[in-house]
């Protein structure tokens, strides 16, 4: 059974009691410091398997919810576009499949190779292997030039050329990215925040459309690591007319939020579970709950990988793109990275 992320996770006020019962970190914060010291000592002890093409790693300090994956999407189109041959690599959560594989879209589904490689896997070649050498050797083997890694920043077995964390810029209502500081499952971290950073080329932090700048206090927390700011923007207008939004994300709180400032006429919303399973039942609910304000269903991109193939003329997905407010910036570090 999935969980749905906890929102007190994400604020520093240690008595405030929103969206759950904060009381339990206590109570988790022995858990954290083990989890923290597995981590650490399996980075320290870990030989990276060198590829022999350079691997660009997109990762973060928390537990799911900053936006990877549009991030990693921008920066291979970015290679792409500079003519490298680009090849994506991710551990393919949520899928049986262990491979290492090449997605094939036509093919595959979310339950064979998860949501977000099925996504990619439009726009360019995607590998998933839960062993991410051997995910790494099958892409170079098969003529990548470039391997652009699809989280992993806590994962050791790959020589990383250049390591990018991407940071929830959202600090609105309160919340703050890395809660209080405390490591999963007492809080968000994956490791502590001054560990993750040493080890990161630059962070990104990840804006939503309607916030123009990021937070300075921010910025300040993320020293003495280089910043860039991206911005999360709407490749299309959201659908037209009464709208029932669901989500099962890291943080589906922000896709209704995001929804609304675009326009949407949101008549109610369901947050789900981080890759919840879209199963008849679920649906039909969904469905129902729609056809009660006679609205109809919208989606992230992500989600609508999930959706049975029945389904998915009945559900908008709502596509979003990563932004770069400095591209020079990121042609800088690509450079500095030998990705000229």
């Amino acid at each position: 059974m999935k969980l749905a992320t906890p929102r007190w996770w994400y604020t520093r006020d240690r008595s405030a009691r929103r969206g759950g019962m904060p009381m339990i970190r206590g109570l988790l914060t022995p858990v954290s410091w083990i989890w923290a010291a597995v981590t650490a000592r399996r980075i320290a002890r870990a030989t990276p398997f060198d590829p022999g093409v350079p691997v660009i790693c997109v990762g973060n300090l928390t537990v799911g919810g900053t936006g990877k994956t549009p991030v990693v999407r921008a920066l291979a189109a970015r290679l792409a576009a500079r003519g490298k041959a680009v090849h994506l690599l991710s551990r393919g959560y949520g899928g049986r499949l262990e491979g290492p594989l090449r997605v094939d879209p036509e093919t595959h589904t979310a339950a064979d190779v998860g949501d977000e490689p099925l996504m990619l896997a439009r726009d360019f070649p995607v590998w998933v292997a839960r062993d991410r050498a051997a995910g790494a050797a099958a892409a170079a083997k098969a003529g990548a030039k470039v391997i652009v890694m699809d989280d992993g920043h806590q994962n050791p077995s790959v020589l990383k050329s250049l390591s990018l964390v991407v940071v929830d810029g959202e600090t609105r209502d309160q919340e703050w990215p890395f809660g209080d500081g405390r490591v999963f499952p007492a809080g968000p971290m994956r490791e502590p925040k001054a560990r993750g950073l040493a080890r990161a080329d630059a962070a990104v932090i990840l804006l939503p459309a309607d916030l123009p700048q990021a937070d300075p206090e921010l910025r300040a927390a993320l020293e003495p690591a280089p910043v860039l700011v991206a911005h999360l923007r709407a490749s299309s207008p959201p659908p037209s007319g009464p709208q029932f939004g669901f989500a099962g994300v890291g943080k589906p709180w922000k896709v209704e939020r995001a929804l609304r400032a675009a326009g949407c006429e949101l008549v109610d919303f369901a947050p789900l579970p981080d890759h919840a399973a879209y199963d008849e039942g679920l649906l039909r609910r969904l469905a129902e709950r729609a056809g009660h304000f006679s609205a109809g269903l919208v989606t992230t991109e992500k989600d609508w990988a999930r959706l049975p193939a029945a389904w998915r003329a009945r559900v908008t997905p709502w596509p979003v793109a990563a932004v770069f407010d400095d591209w020079a910036a990121l042609d800088a570090l690509l450079e500095n990275a030998g990705l000229g």
